[in-house]
Formats: C-alpha cells, sequence, structure tokens
C-alpha cells in the first residue's frame, strides 16, 4: 500500500503493510472507513522532522476526510502552533533534533490537554512507561501499519466527543474529591487539579462502574475505544498517575484498588475514611 521506507539517521524502517491477518485488517479498514463529521473536523498535528513520515501521515488522513491537518518539523516549532490554535490530537515523534518529544510534550501540557500520540523506533517497556509518564496517551513503535495509526486516532477523537456529547449533569462527591464530567472539572481536598482529558475520561468510566471489578483489557477497550491486545502498560500507568490525583496516598489507595489477578475497583467509599 505504501511502497517506500522511512529513513533514519542510522536505520531504515520500512512501512508495514497490513500483513497481521485478514480479520485484523478488514477490522482497521472498517474502522478508518467510517464517517463523523466531527471526528472529521478535528485539527490534527503532526510533528516529526522525517518529512517523508509527515507527507504520509497526512495523505493517509486526508484519504480519510480530514482536512485541519497541522505540522512541525520540530518540537521547538510545535509549541507555538498549539498554543496559537485549538489542537484536538497530536502525533509527536521521539527522537528528533534538538528538544526530544518527552520533553516537548512535558511542555505542551502546560497549555492543552488534546491526546498526544508518541511515534517513534523506541519499543522498549521503559520508553513506552516514560512515555505515558510525562503525558502520553498512545505510543506506536515503528514500522507502524498506516490503517492502525488511523484507525487509533478515529477511536480516540469519537471517544473524546461521545465523552462531552453523553456526559451527564451528574456530579460525582466523595469524601475526598468531586469531580463533574460536564464541567471536565475536578476538586481534590477542596483545590483544583489539572488533568488531561484521557485521565478524566477514565475517572469517569470508573465513577460509572462503583464496586465493579474491570480487567485492564475491558478499561483500555472502553476508554482508548478499541481493543488492547494485550498493552496492559498503558492502563497500569494511567491508573498510577490518576491515584497520585485523586489519592490521599497513592501508594496505598482507598478508591481504584488492584484486585489481584482480575483488574481494578472503584470504591466510591472507601472504609476507615481519614478527616
Amino acid at each position: 500500500m505504501f511502497p517506500f521506507s522511512v529513513c533514519h539517521a542510522r536505520q531504515t524502517f520500512p512501512i508495514q503493510k497490513c500483513t497481521k491477518n485478514k480479520r485484523y485488517n478488514d477490522k482497521m479498514k472498517k474502522t478508518v472507513t467510517e464517517r463523523n463529521i466531527k471526528v472529521e473536523n478535528a485539527s490534527i498535528l503532526i510533528v516529526d522532522d522525517e518529512k517523508a513520515i509527515v507527507d504520509m501521515i497526512k495523505r493517509v488522513l486526508e484519504k480519510e476526510g480530514y482536512r485541519n491537518i497541522l505540522d512541525a518539523a520540530s518540537a521547538e516549532e510545535a509549541i507555538p502552533v498549539v498554543k496559537a490554535n485549538k489542537v484536538d490530537l497530536i502525533v509527536l515523534d521521539v527522537m528528533m533534533g534538538g528538544m526530544s518529544g518527552f520533553e516537548a510534550c512535558t511542555l505542551i501540557r502546560e497549555y492543552s490537554d488534546a491526546p498526544i500520540f508518541f511515534l517513534t523506533a523506541r519499543s522498549s517497556d521503559a520508553d513506552k512507561l516514560s512515555g505515558f509518564a510525562v503525558g502520553a496517551d498512545d505510543y506506536i513503535t515503528k514500522p507502524f501499519n498506516p490503517l492502525e495509526l488511523a484507525a487509533r486516532i478515529r477511536a480516540h477523537l469519537k471517544r473524546t466527543y461521545q465523552s462531552k456529547e453523553t456526559s451527564s449533569n451528574q456530579t460525582y462527591t466523595y469524601d475526598y474529591f468531586t469531580f463533574s464530567p460536564q464541567n471536565a472539572e475536578l476538586i481534590v481536598g477542596g483545590e483544583a487539579v489539572a488533568c488531561s482529558a484521557q485521565l478524566l475520561q477514565l475517572l469517569q468510566y470508573f465513577c460509572e462502574h462503583p464496586n465493579v471489578v474491570l480487567s485492564k483489557d475491558q478499561i483500555y477497550e472502553k476508554v482508548w475505544g478499541y481493543p488492547s491486545y494485550g498493552d496492559n502498560n498503558t492502563v497500569m500507568v494511567h491508573i498510577r498517575k490518576l491515584r497520585e490525583k485523586i489519592e490521599r496516598d497513592p501508594s496505598n489507595p482507598e478508591y481504584i484498588v488492584t484486585v489481584r489477578g482480575l483488574g481494578y475497583r472503584f470504591i466510591p467509599n472507601p472504609e476507615g475514611k481519614r478527616s
């Protein structure tokens, strides 16, 4: 489909064709060809110092109906773009000349809670955990399947829009924190707490399913919008970050507790509350 390679300084990474299996790729095609006007109006920023990658991603997204696509050749160029525009999703390369994608993500989070996808050849678990720790929402390794990238982008955007549209007027009030999905507002210990859109969606999912054991795969599929394919690190890192936001003692959580071997349970009224 894309019979060319994307060259880096020392290695050449071929853009993968759809070779996983027919069922998987048929599902990807079906997902990326679904039409949603709001999703296609989204503003997407692509940040990569490899022009071939930027051009390829733009062609894929334009083919899927997206029209508001921005690009930057470095992290330094990207930050002013984020400040000046309402960006709905960012595809951000990690290894660029100058500021790294990790550093850029930390700075971008000061101005935007838009989903950030890291795009990189660094595929170790440690690299992925570092990416999620600085605020990324997804992590895609090179070589990558263009249909999968498009499907992940669409799933994130659809999830974000659906969450905004279906958020009720209900405010969740607990002993230590209050959460309003409609206003995207989290108050912890009487103070407003900044939170990414992904963490707010994760918290909303827990609040909507109190006292229910939820598996990592189940959480990933509902919050991220597509199957996890065994990616448990994403859920684990985001739950750790959410605990840091809402728990008195994140190392000894009261609200989001681990059920060994099964997943997590949200306890709205934990016993032994501390004043």
